[in-house]
């Protein structure tokens, strides 16, 4: 049987083995399973170590507040009692943004709509954390001076644009430490908002990942030139959230192999092995790495493994998987390739078209396929909270 670059069996293999034997994995092995043995993350008693990616979906308003749909929507996943659930990325202040219809989180307006997601999940037992987002060179120079001004600029680490990008304003030093202060300021309103805690965006290209990587950093002052200067920034936003809601309720996201967005270096391997060793100092309730499907929105077959930052962390905290995952790869992951490690796999494209997608591992329910055309239908219910149920979940549910 083919296998992909982590030693896994490919997707195209398992899911006609999964079709004819749908219960075989729940009946003789999913019940023992790591995937649903109770873990502590931070402040919260997850009950199964399945987690929902953060996705964007551009269900927001003009003024970035999330629709009166989001709370069904994000209840929906955590459904099933006890799950971990990521946000879509949500912009820590106006000038961190530059796509229209994504959600903020720095207005009074922003911090109601998101209270009611944080109840809605919460009734339902589960747990949720805001993903914080700054754009940097990926902003729209169009929808910034749209929202913004006609002065408005797209900032960067450098004056290095992505391919198809504007060029960016390098970041002056006043300005990365207010953007430091946004940061920590965007925290404090998630916790307002009743979230369990923050995930820095710290992958895929985006303001922390551009000055982590040389790729996006020519800087020569202390922001950059080096290892240890490139990874300052993230460490100082890393620090200024830990200190404004606790260690305990902050985790990061790292992408060292991902090419989305012009990024990834030759060589990963020394940059983020030294900004995973100062971030695992600052005892952060998670880390966040994407390996697998490691272009961003792009699909992309080979894996480039990140074993090395998991051996690092060496079980200090949980450290969230996510790499294109399938029930049964996840269940490989959990219980073979990392048994000895408090791994959660994170699902997201099936986490859209599955919301009950815990109940479904768990009893070997087959995963209804996701629909591209509907990932981002801005403003609109189609495809967002119009997945089905599964008729096994349905059926429990009504005897409760």
């Amino acid at each position: 049987m083919p296998i992909d670059g982590a030693g896994r069996m490919i997707e195209l293999a398992q899911e006609p083995i999964a079709r004819l034997y749908p219960h075989t994995l729940t009946n003789r092995t999913m019940s023992t399973s790591n995937l649903f043995k109770p873990l502590k993350l931070g402040k919260v008693e997850l009950q199964n170590r399945l987690a929902l990616a953060p996705l964007t979906r551009f269900r927001a308003d003009d003024a970035h507040v999330p629709l009166p749909f989001v709370p069904e929507y994000y209840a929906q996943r955590g459904s099933v009692p006890g799950t971990l659930l990521i946000t879509e990325a949500t912009f820590i202040a106006p000038k961190a943004g530059g796509y229209g219809n994504a959600p903020g989180i720095w207005s009074e307006e922003q911090i109601a709509s998101w209270k009611k997601v944080t109840e809605a999940v919460h009734a339902k037992g589960s747990f949720i954390y805001l993903q914080l987002w700054a754009l940097g060179r990926a902003a729209s120079p169009g929808q910034l001076k749209k929202e913004l001004g006609q002065d408005a600029e797209v900032k960067g680490a450098s004056d290095i644009p992505f391919e198809g990008g504007a060029t960016p304003t390098p970041l002056t030093e006043e300005e990365i430490k207010e953007y430091i202060g946004l940061y920590a300021q965007a925290a404090k309103n998630s916790i307002a908002a009743g979230f369990d805690g923050v995930e820095i965006h710290g992958a895929n290209g985006y303001l922390v990942d551009q000055f982590t990587q040389e790729v996006s950093n020519k800087r020569t002052d202390s922001w950059g030139g080096s290892v240890e200067n490139r990874a300052r920034f993230g460490i100082e936003v890393a620090r200024a959230v830990v200190e404004a809601v606790g260690a305990d309720r902050t985790g990061i996201r790292l992408s060292p192999y991902s090419s989305f967005q012009g990024m990834k270096m030759e060589d990963p391997k020394p940059q983020f092995t030294y900004l995973a060793q100062e971030l695992k100092k600052l005892k952060l309730a998670y880390i966040h790495l994407v390996e697998s499907r490691i272009s961003g929105n792009a699909e992309v077959e080979s894996t480039e493994k990140v074993d090395f930052l998991i051996d690092l962390w060496d079980n200090q905290s949980p450290v969230l998987l996510a790499g294109g995952f399938t029930r049964a790869s996840a269940k490989t992951a959990a219980d073979e390739e990392y048994k000895n490690k408090n791994i959660l796999i994170v699902f997201g494209r099936y986490f859209i078209s599955n919301p009950d997608l815990v109940f479904r591992v768990e009893k070997g329910i087959e995963f209804t396929p996701y629909d591209r055309e509907k990932f981002y239908n801005k403003g609109e219910k189609e495809g967002y909270t119009t997945w089905p149920f599964s008729k096994e979940f349905e059926a429990q549910a009504s005897k409760l």
